[in-house]
Parts: C-alpha cells; sequence; structure tokens
C-alpha cells in the first residue's frame, strides 16, 4: 500500500514559489487499479512523478508498506517495488527488445519467456524480439514495449503517465485490452494510471479527481464516473467547477 502524507510541491517560477501540488493525501491500496483524472496542467502527471521519485515534494511525506520513502531516488524506488511508465516512452539506441526486457527483468532470462512479455502486450515476439528499442518503432510499439518492461520487472505498484498520449486508435484500443488483462491478474500488487480517457476511467476499481493541485473527489468508479461524466447520477462533490473530463 501505497499512503501520501499531506504532499505539497512547488517550484521556482520567474523568482516567484509556485505551488503545483497542494497539501494532497491519498492511499493506494494493493490489488486495485486506480486511475488519476483531472483538467490538464491539474497536477495529474508532477502527482505522478512524485511517486515514482523523479521529482520530490516541498513537503509532506510518501510511505510505502509503512516505510518512509520520500527522500529515495527513482532507482531506490524501483527496487523498493515501484514501476514508472513514461508518457513518451524512452529510446535507446543499440539496446534489442530483448536486452530492455531482460534488463527490466534483473536476469538473463530465456528468449522464449521474454516473447512471453510480448505476447501479453499483444505484440507478436518474432517481429519484436530482435528490434532496436528506437525511432523506427511507432509510439504504440513503444508503448506496449515499455508496458512489456513494466511486467517483467513485477512491480509492486506500476505507475502509468498518460499512456494513451501519442498513439492511434488503434494501439488504444490494443492497450485497453492490455490493461484489463493486468488488471484481471493483479495479485498483491496495484496499477496506478494518469488519464482522462473514459474507456480507461470504465476499468478503473476507484478514480481519483485533481484539479489546480488539489485532490477534489476520490472514492470507485461508481461514485465517482457519473460526475465526471455530466449524467443525471452526478454526485455534487465529483464535479470540476465547470471543466469536466472531457470525451475522447
Amino acid at each position: 500500500m501505497l499512503e501520501l502524507k499531506n504532499i505539497s510541491f512547488n517550484v521556482d517560477s520567474e523568482g516567484q514559489d509556485k505551488e503545483i501540488i497542494r497539501d494532497v493525501s491519498l492511499v493506494i491500496p494493493d490489488d486495485k487499479m486506480i486511475v488519476i483524472t483531472g483538467p490538464n496542467g491539474g497536477g495529474k502527471s508532477t502527482l505522478a512523478r512524485l511517486i515514482a521519485g523523479i521529482e520530490k515534494p516541498s513537503s509532506g511525506k510518501i510511505l510505502l508498506d509503512g516505510e518512509d520513502i520520500t527522500d529515495l531516488s527513482i532507482t531506490d524506488r524501483a527496487k523498493k517495488g515501484i514501476g514508472f511508465a513514461f508518457q513518451q516512452p524512452v529510446k535507446f539506441k543499440g539496446i534489442q527488445v530483448l536486452d530492455l526486457i531482460r534488463l527490466a527483468k534483473g536476469e538473463k532470462i530465456s528468449v522464449a519467456e521474454a516473447c512471453d512479455y510480448l505476447g501479453a502486450v499483444g505484440l507478436c515476439a518474432r517481429d519484436y524480439i530482435d528490434r532496436e528499442v528506437n525511432g523506427s518503432l511507432s509510439g504504440g510499439e513503444l508503448k506496449r514495449i515499455e508496458i512489456a518492461t513494466v511486467l517483467a520487472k513485477a512491480s509492486r505498484l506500476s505507475v502509468f503517465d498518460e499512456p494513451e498520449a501519442g498513439i492511434d486508435l488503434w494501439s488504444f484500443q490494443n492497450l485497453i485490452q492490455v490493461f484489463q488483462g493486468m488488471r484481471e491478474k493483479i495479485n498483491g500488487s496495484s496499477i496506478l494510471i494518469i488519464s482522462h480517457q473514459e474507456r480507461i476511467l470504465n476499468i478503473a476499481d476507484e478514480i481519483i479527481v485533481v484539479q489546480n493541485g488539489e485532490l477534489i473527489a476520490s472514492g470507485s468508479k461508481e461514485e465517482v464516473l457519473p460526475g465526471l461524466m455530466g449524467t443525471t447520477a452526478a454526485v455534487p462533490e465529483c464535479t470540476m467547477s465547470g471543466n469536466p473530463v472531457i470525451r475522447k
């Protein structure tokens, strides 16, 4: 279980202190798929980067199973079991897909085992296992390969920052299937996705809404989603001050 306690994050903007995240407290339980959503620029991705250790909070604490990890680096958090998939996957010139999966796994697994991870994300292994992780791959291919490395790592908490960014509709449909498969196989771990896509919100167990750096709503999908979609079943506390989640 991951817990954020009174997390704030400030940056220096033209000589002034600008607050990006303001006193956020939340719990990411085990065995759940959680989606953090909200308007663009509201602090969603910053929150993901704080959880992963890419950024350090200005105040507050981050606990993993009761252990204070606030000051740990992204590398040390990865060793503790927090995996992070970037909004724009990193390219690795000169590194093949097989090498990348082995690095993620932390051991020299067989080609057949590596191919299983590619198959799990809907890629034909024989077409990709020896490919270089570079610009010759499409955005959707890079996304799925990155997810394959997250699966290989078997993280306690897997964080995905706007996985739908920069991919076409066909790749997005496949991405939904991958996340549904991950959701069905959760066992003592958890998945955290930053997204404003309705189809991703629909497969969540719980939804957290962040706006202007503050947590304004959280609860089960059934409690929160109607308010975001503007249906007649909307719950007042889940509205976002005239900035609803946009269907895309």
